[in-house]
């Protein structure tokens, strides 16, 4: 069985050469004479793994020593709560909700403390993200969050709001490590790493150490206080020990490939070849405003729900896998993540066209 195109929005592809590689280790990590799987993650192997995957990732992104890097388990979602459990000293909150997963983060704050929706594009189902420039930032708000690479929706923020001088909380589970990031504009830089990364099972957060502190609110677990996280390295309890390693073989093929300048290059030509192509076919169309596209996650439809399924279809059965768009976008959706050969857009633009004069 050859592999195929593997457009899911996540998990997602991972790039083929760390898949081969932790392949070969399976069986021995190193001369360990066990995998990673079965190590004690208070070995000098572990970590060995887990520093390390660290000091590359503060490589790859550039991250100032004012930030702690935390391997977390819950995924992004368990943030939902975290956030405002270790944030919210006022109880006061701004969120900006431009897709499903803002939406479901500034409902969970709502049970913490007054979360304030100050700016949303679900009027025209999140196809857009609104102006950022000046908004009614609250006074006494905690901070500021955003998603900012919509998965659902393939809507991205080219330019960070201006939270007036209060905290960003960025989610970027799905542009994680695409495209060079100035961590200092924000108080908080998280995301689930299993659509840019490695496996389901691991969230990354990067938060700046003026934000950890005791003073959190009463009947928040031990588990989800970055402090604890903060203060034993990852280490308190048993992280996610085999989705850290995958993740650390990751940034150093990044490394590799030449750092996030070289990813960005790679994924605009990437993107711009699927995006070329919707925008002059006449079966075809993107369904986000010009100005707001994700680099990685880009939905389209053919406007006849039929033709969609047919495609999807046909797509699949080609080897363009996990095509099918989220319920609230219908259509269709290709994720095309860090890992996402060019050769793999090309071939799906070449699909589709082919589709297209069959079925125009």
């Amino acid at each position: 069985m050859s592999r195929v195109y593997n457009f899911s929005a996540g998990p997602a592809v991972l790039p083929e050469e760390v898949l081969r590689e932790a392949a070969e280790e399976m069986l021995d990590y190193k001369g360990t004479g066990m995998s990673v799987m079965e190590m004690s993650h208070r070995s000098k192997a572990y970590e060995a793994i887990i520093h390390e995957a660290e000091a590359d990732l503060r490589e790859l992104m550039n991250i100032p020593d004012n930030y702690k890097v935390l391997f977390l388990q819950g995924g992004a979602s368990q943030q939902f709560a975290m956030i405002p459990m270790n944030l919210m000293k006022n109880k006061v909150a701004d969120y900006i909700v431009t897709g499903q997963w803002a939406k479901k983060a500034y409902q969970e704050a709502g049970i913490y403390g007054k979360a304030n929706k100050i700016a949303s594009s679900e009027d025209k189902t999140f196809s857009y993200i609104p102006d950022c420039s000046d908004l009614p930032i609250s006074e006494d708000a905690d901070y500021v969050y955003i998603c900012e690479n919509n998965t659902i929706y393939g809507t991205k923020y080219k330019t960070l709001p201006n939270t007036k001088g209060k905290p960003l909380v960025a989610d970027v589970s799905s542009c994680f490590l695409s495209e060079p990031v100035d961590v200092g504009k924000y108080g908080v830089i998280y995301g689930g790493v299993q659509k840019n990364i490695g496996p389901a099972g691991v969230v990354i957060v990067i938060i700046r150490e003026d934000l950890i502190t005791e003073d959190v609110l009463p009947g928040t677990p031990t588990m989800l206080k970055y402090k604890i996280h903060a203060d034993n390295a990852s280490l308190y309890n048993t992280p996610p020990a085999y989705g850290i390693y995958i993740c650390g073989k990751v940034f150093k093929w990044l490394k590799a490939k030449g750092g996030l300048e070289a990813m960005k290059e790679y994924n605009e030509k990437k993107a711009k070849i699927l995006y070329d192509y919707l925008d002059e076919s006449r079966l075809f169309r993107g369904t986000v405003r010009k100005e707001d596209r994700s680099l990685m996650n880009v939905p389209f439809v053919t406007g006849n729900e039929e033709l969609d399924a047919k495609f999807v279809k046909e797509a699949a059965a080609a080897g363009f896998v996990n095509l099918k768009g989220h319920r609230t976008v219908g259509g269709m959706r290709a994720s095309i993540y860090n890992a996402m050969p060019i050769e793999g857009v090309e071939k799906l633009v070449a699909f589709m066209k082919e589709f297209e004069k069959q079925n125009a």
